[in-house]
């Protein structure tokens, strides 16, 4: 009976990290669309925390954020070994702390948005917080790519090793670009599709050990390669 509370709350943790993505998307997206003002060719999702409707989009991170916490909790119940077996929930964590962290700390409304809001001449402290949350979080998230590229290459997983690599690689690039303050077009196009393509790749994580015979089994690893 034990067993199966524990293989029960396990499946629900993984479910919790696997909708993360869909409801961030979801929301965000939405509201990209229905906002007025916002033009998703120059406007980071970011700004939709200011404005009279900004609480949706604060709502969107503080719950993810949670949600990616609660998928990274489950994520450590099943690597019970193996490379990774501690970063990869660690950093997730962190991940759904940068989240939380960027929904607290509103960003300093730009470029027009929202609308008649006065440009700042320089970062408030909750601008450069959310720079700080969200820098923090993306640079876990990209980490923890590269080390689930490691246990699932040791684990004989190829496809998904190079998925894991090749997700972390294009969303380090396009966070780059932005961070460096370009706002050309081809960098917000870009930023916006590898957010989500990250999104998809999280969500194929927990979706790939929802996906065992029993969430107890771990993906396999190849014995005697352990986490250093």
């Amino acid at each position: 009976m034990h067993e199966r509370a524990t293989e029960g709350a396990t499946r629900t943790l993984l479910t919790a990290g696997l909708l993360a993505g869909p409801v961030y998307l979801l929301v965000g997206y939405s509201q990209a669309i229905l906002r007025d003002g916002f033009d998703m060719r120059r406007h980071a999702l970011s700004l939709l925390s200011n404005g009279d409707l900004g609480w949706i989009q604060i709502s969107n991170f503080v719950l993810t954020g949670v949600l990616v916490i609660a998928g990274a909790v489950g994520l450590r119940t099943v690597l019970r070994s193996g490379r990774g077996r501690t970063w990869v929930p660690v950093l997730l964590t962190v991940y759904g702390i940068g989240l939380i962290g960027a929904g607290l700390f509103v960003a300093d409304p730009g470029m027009g948005f929202p609308p008649g809001a006065t440009e700042p001449t320089s970062m408030s402290r909750s601008g450069l917080l959310h720079f700080v949350f969200g820098g923090l979080g993306f640079y876990a998230l990209v980490a923890a790519c590269f080390v689930l590229a490691v246990r699932f290459r040791a684990a004989g997983r190829n496809g998904l090793a190079l998925y894991s690599a090749f997700s972390g690689a294009i969303f380090l690039a396009a966070f780059i670009a932005i961070a460096s303050g370009s706002t050309s077009l081809t960098a917000m196009v870009g930023f916006y599709l590898a957010v989500t393509w990250i999104w998809i790749w999280h969500a194929v994580i927990h979706a790939t050990f929802l996906s065992q015979r029993d969430v107890g089994e771990e993906v396999a690893v190849t014995p005697g390669l352990t986490e250093q």
